[in-house]
């Protein structure tokens, strides 16, 4: 039996036992009908900041306003650090959606999905490739934090 295997049966034969539970659903996840809340962090390049906000407004921006208008995205907000803050912790731009449900945020099919609005407002799709592909080069660091509430 691999360590794998081995490490597989212990966890059944404790699960089976009741000596540990199963990992639960975040609540909210349960909640498929509440908002799901999603922050994503961007850290750029040094000196590139203003060149990733431009294309993030110009690209992918109208997209998330286009979501909004067909009720996937129920808000979007765009921020920045007043100052600035150590490297290991730098953050320059977060942008944080709130989604109708998390069935609505994890299914790509879901009505005023992405791709089709893509398709819709960029009719030039190499261009709008290069471009969103110059945004995620600016990029250091790109981070995606679920947020659950604390009752």
């Amino acid at each position: 039996m691999t360590g794998v295997a081995r490490a597989l049966s212990t966890i059944t034969l404790l699960l089976a036992a009741g000596f540990v539970s199963a990992p639960q659903a975040s609540a909210q996840e349960a909640r498929q009908d509440q908002p799901y809340v999603v922050e994503y962090y961007y850290k750029a390049k040094w000196g590139y900041a203003d060149e990733f906000i431009q294309l993030f407004k110009k690209n992918h921006l109208p997209v998330l306003k286009k979501q909004i208008e067909g009720g996937r995205i129920l808000s979007v907000k765009i921020e920045k650090p007043r100052y600035h803050s150590t490297e290991d912790g730098r953050w320059d731009y977060r942008v944080t959606i709130v989604f109708k449900s998390a069935a609505v945020f994890h299914d790509p099919n879901a009505p005023g999905a992405e791709e089709a609005i893509v398709k819709q407002l960029y009719p030039e799709q190499d261009k709008f490739k290069r471009e969103e592909q110059r945004r995620f080069e600016i990029l250091i660091a790109h981070w995606d934090v679920p947020i659950v509430p604390v009752e």
